[in-house]
């Protein structure tokens, strides 16, 4: 039974890894986790990412520019993010789509470069790593206008209802859960969670962002990882050796690897 992990999403070239960076990602695969995704969410991001592709073997990179950032995109740039997509082991879009927590820049703009980076996806065959933050319904209407189930890809940092869910699996899309899954407040999520299919189901932390219970409110890295499997497993009924197979596989498929 396969006992490594895949974090399907993390951000390694933010600064709260400044300090200790390389130690951390050295220290990755002896403890399990074998494969990352790093996923650039601005221009800067992106270059940052495709660094630590270069750097290390076990790591892989999503190119965009994440709807909060999308003020700074323009022709050259996303011209620019297209040549980074044709990186060896570039193996996605993202992240990309809408959030209106933040709610800047104005929607307009933010839709209209989700519908530009889907475009780019299409063009490089890449599936796409999509955030999306109290924006279902718009995020859907953009989904479905585009056929974005032609195109693939993964619901990143899933917060809505298992009736959302559905509307995402009937598109063909993998959902992504990460440290919010251990939270005792989490109902919504752990009761879609339960509806998902295993097999749409992969792993990520969102790194440094949203670390897992028992270490909520510190910095996130990949090691938090076997806590949400262990989350999983207990809301699937089912061992942790199942869960670590079928998300590792259901990565795998994600990315096309």
């Amino acid at each position: 039974m396969r006992t490594d992990i895949f974090d399907t999403h993390a951000h390694y070239d933010n600064q709260a890894f400044d300090e200790d960076r390389e130690a951390l990602l050295t220290s990755l695969p002896e403890n399990g986790i074998t494969r990352v995704v790093n996923v650039g969410a601005s221009m800067a991001s992106c270059r940052d990412t495709a660094e630590l592709m270069e750097k290390y073997d076990f790591i892989y990179g999503a190119m965009g520019v994440h709807p909060n950032e999308t003020g700074e995109l323009d022709e050259e740039g996303l011209e620019k993010l297209k040549g980074m997509c044709g990186l060896k082991k570039c193996v996605a879009v993202g992240e990309i789509g809408l959030d209106y927590y933040w709610d800047e820049p104005g929607r307009d703009v933010q839709k209209a470069w989700f519908v530009r980076q889907l475009n780019l996806a299409r063009e490089c065959r890449l599936p796409v790593v999509i955030h999306s933050r109290d924006a279902a319904k718009d995020t859907v209407d953009v989904m479905r206008a585009e056929k974005a189930g032609e195109i693939g890809g993964v619901i990143h940092c899933f917060s809505y209802t298992k009736e959302t869910a559905k509307i995402f699996l009937d598109m063909g899309f993998y959902i992504g859960v990460g440290g919010v899954l251990t939270f005792k407040n989490a109902r919504k999520l752990k009761e879609a969670v339960e509806y998902i299919p295993l097999e749409r189901l992969v792993l990520e932390t969102d790194c440094p962002y949203l670390a897992p219970v028992p270490n909520r409110g510190k910095r996130n890295s990949s090691l938090n990882l076997p806590y949400v499997a262990e989350a999983l497993s207990q809301i699937k009924g089912i061992s942790m050796e199942e869960v670590r197979q079928a998300v590792w596989e259901n990565s795998m498929r994600l990315y096309r690897m």
